[in-house]
């Protein structure tokens, strides 16, 4: 945000706010705008105004009530500030989450029917031309000798499992190239769209590469995922419903901790801007 729009706000909102006693700054409110888009910038500020207050409201009513901090690393690595996680602390011990009946899970599982399923099981065989994306030359070796054999099987493609024997860099290279079973995850993205393009007994018609080199793929069995019924899936669906309604908490918290605060912006005006009122 540049000086020009910051003194434009500034002007139009020449008030203090603040929520028992501690000021919210221009500044802040400045830096919060970016994430409240709006059609006007007044509508921004008032927005990003109002999110600040309702995140000083929260802090202040966990550190009323003793919430310790205990800031979480989620799986990318990433840390929470001592201000999440007070207020993560707060949403944990103040508002309760509902466990989902049956009736509700079995609601959602009619409507999302498609989200469980086993995955498909392949049985296959490759003959893998190892080599490493960033040697060019030592990948381009590899998409040669790749071609090569798959001309070789396209006319002999009863010789798969000697040349897997021969050539393959694969351990797999000792059964033939055999893979065993095989279902998704276990493999690369690039490996499993090429088998699922395969028809049992084929044999890809052009190299797939992956991070680990240049595969020639033969299918040799899949099994089609089924359904799953609700039965087996009951539990993991109540974990997700019940995760779910933990993350939304904020409007009911929000709600409940403005009833409690003392938020004073001035002018009266301003203060109906961002939707609040005195209270002693």
């Amino acid at each position: 945000m540049d000086c020009t729009f910051r003194q434009i706000l500034a002007q139009a909102h020449p008030s203090v706010v603040s929520v028992n006693g501690v000021v919210i700054g221009h500044e802040a409110i400045a830096r919060e705008v970016q994430h409240h888009p709006a059609p006007k910038p007044v509508a921004a500020w008032q927005e990003a105004a109002r999110a600040l207050v309702i995140r000083e409201l929260l802090s202040q009513r966990a550190r009323l009530v003793g919430i310790i901090p205990a800031p979480l690393r989620d799986s990318a690595g990433k840390c929470e500030t001592e201000e999440e996680a007070l207020i993560r602390g707060l949403i944990d011990e103040e508002v309760p989450t509902p466990e989902p009946d049956e009736e509700t899970g079995r609601r959602y599982y009619e409507k999302n029917r498609r989200l469980f399923r086993s995955e498909p099981i392949y049985e296959a065989a490759h003959i893998l031309f190892a080599a490493r994306k960033e040697n060019a030359g030592e990948y381009e070796r590899a998409r040669r000798d790749a071609a090569s054999i798959l001309a070789e099987l396209k006319r002999q493609p009863e010789r798969f499992g000697e040349l897997a024997r021969s050539y393959s860099a694969c351990p797999s290279a000792a059964q033939a190239g055999n893979l065993g079973q095989v279902t998704v995850g276990q493999t690369t993205p690039e490996f499993e769209r090429a088998l699922a393009t395969l028809t049992p007994g084929s044999i890809s018609q052009m190299p797939v590469e992956t991070r680990y080199g240049v595969h020639i793929i033969r299918l040799d069995r899949k099994v089609d995922g089924v359904e799953l019924p609700f039965e087996l899936v009951a539990d993991r669906i109540a974990d997700y419903l019940c995760e779910s309604v933990r993350r939304r908490p904020w409007r009911n918290t929000s709600r409940a901790s403005c009833q409690r605060r003392r938020l004073r912006a001035l002018p009266s005006q301003a203060r109906k801007r961002i939707g609040s009122t005195d209270r002693p």
